[in-house]
């Protein structure tokens, strides 16, 4: 069995202030269709996501592939604050192959899935609820003697009866898990359903105290982040994630809106996480380039209009104190574009505003003339660019050709 620091793998923190991020975008992210990336912007994402703070980096799959089990390998020996995670089926040679790979990681986990629910249980495993049991038992075990760090995941735990599903963590807890992941594999709860699930399964476990409970939430219904927030109220202290919410099908949460989301209302849910969120807009920018996966414009927390305001009532207001309409400061997850568009909805204190970035100095008169061309521009072009807008700049300050008539 591998020595690791005293510090290698999360302590159990059901009752603590300290959520654990464990990213997937090297994993899971990756089976979006159209996502794959090189062996080196692999590496790359690595590098960004262990700067950035995240705690558990689960970097691929290593029996997938050769190319999957040598970034993961390569990631394991570069890294040296982040765990190192592997993923692995049931068997052995998925273990095995798991094991190899982050054997020469500083802080090693190996991270095996076994599915639950009946429904996965008859067509996917086909396997009976007595077999299953056999089988958590013989992958943790197996893990184990790899890594002292063993992740157990219940796939498709939210469609799986509450009784079966509790004999199945107990079994993982007794065969040496450390972190029990109850992942909504499909994006089929409710949060209401998904917090209860977490409450009852910790308060009927034996041992429960001693693990480290996650949250693994698909957004096919568009619940990811609120169910995976509910599993965090209910004692869960790891979250999975990725940048920019990419996954299978409609996606997994996002990290970044996890993040922004547990440091924003702490007020609320008393937790935060150790990420750096100056390198959230950075990292998102990373991974849009390097998976071809383009970001929303109305993405929450990192789309470009995350701090854009049109409106001139919010552009006064923002003008006089951004808290009045962001409740997220830009400089926070590292925003240093414009935020202040101007288009047909704008007011004369958002042009004014803008020209005056642009170092010109405009005097009543001009604004007053100039405001409804910026928005006649503005009804065809959806918004106004700096360019375009000197130029209308200038035509409005031009000499006057006679009385009363300016320069067209």
């Amino acid at each position: 069995m591998s020595q690791q620091p005293e510090d290698a793998a999360p302590q159990p923190a059901a009752n603590t202030d300290r959520v654990f991020i464990f990213d997937t975008t090297l994993r899971d992210g990756e089976q979006c269709p159209g996502a794959t990336m090189t062996f080196e912007e692999k590496l790359q994402v690595a590098d960004f996501l262990d700067a950035m703070g995240v705690d558990i980096i689960e970097a691929g799959f290593p029996i997938a592939s050769d190319g999957d089990f040598q970034a993961v390998s390569e990631i394991a020996r570069r890294l040296k604050r982040s765990v190192v995670c592997g993923l692995a089926r049931a068997g052995e040679l998925d273990i095995d192959r798991a094991g190899e790979a982050v054997k020469h990681a500083a802080r090693p986990r190996i991270h095996t899935f076994l599915s639950t629910s009946p429904v996965h249980r008859k067509h996917k495993l086909q396997k009976s609820a007595e077999q299953v049991l056999e089988m958590v038992h013989f992958q943790v075990s197996r893990a184990r003697n790899w890594v002292e760090d063993v992740e157990w995941s219940a796939e498709d735990a939210t469609r799986t009866e509450i009784d079966y599903l509790c004999r199945c963590v107990e079994t993982a807890i007794k065969a040496g898990a450390t972190t029990i992941n109850l992942p909504d594999t499909v994006g089929y709860a409710t949060p209401e359903e998904y917090f209860q699930m977490f409450r009852t399964v910790m308060e009927k476990v034996p041992g429960s105290e001693k693990v480290v409970f996650s949250v693994h939430c698909h957004n096919d219904l568009g619940m990811a982040v609120a169910n995976s927030l509910a599993g965090v109220r209910a004692g869960a202290r790891q979250v999975e994630c990725t940048i920019n919410g990419i996954g299978e099908r409609a996606g997994n949460a996002a990290l970044e809106e996890l993040v922004m989301a547990l440091r924003t209302r702490r007020d609320r849910l008393g937790v935060d996480t150790s990420i750096d969120t100056t390198e959230l807009i950075r990292t998102s920018r990373l991974v849009e380039r390097r998976t071809g996966l383009r970001v929303p414009a109305n993405k929450a927390v990192v789309g470009k209009n995350a701090f854009a305001h049109q409106s001139g009532i919010h552009q006064a207001g923002v003008l006089e104190n951004p808290a009045t309409y962001e409740i997220i400061p830009r400089a926070a997850v590292g925003f240093a574009g414009e935020s202040i568009v101007l288009g047909k909805l704008s007011g004369r204190r958002a042009l004014r505003a803008r020209l005056e970035r642009l170092g010109a100095e405009p005097s009543d008169g001009v604004l007053d003339r100039l405001l409804p061309r910026v928005k006649a521009v503005a009804e065809t072009d959806r918004s106004v660019s700096d360019r375009r807008l000197l130029a209308l700049l200038a035509a409005e300050a031009a000499p006057v050709n006679g009385p009363g008539e300016h320069a067209r």
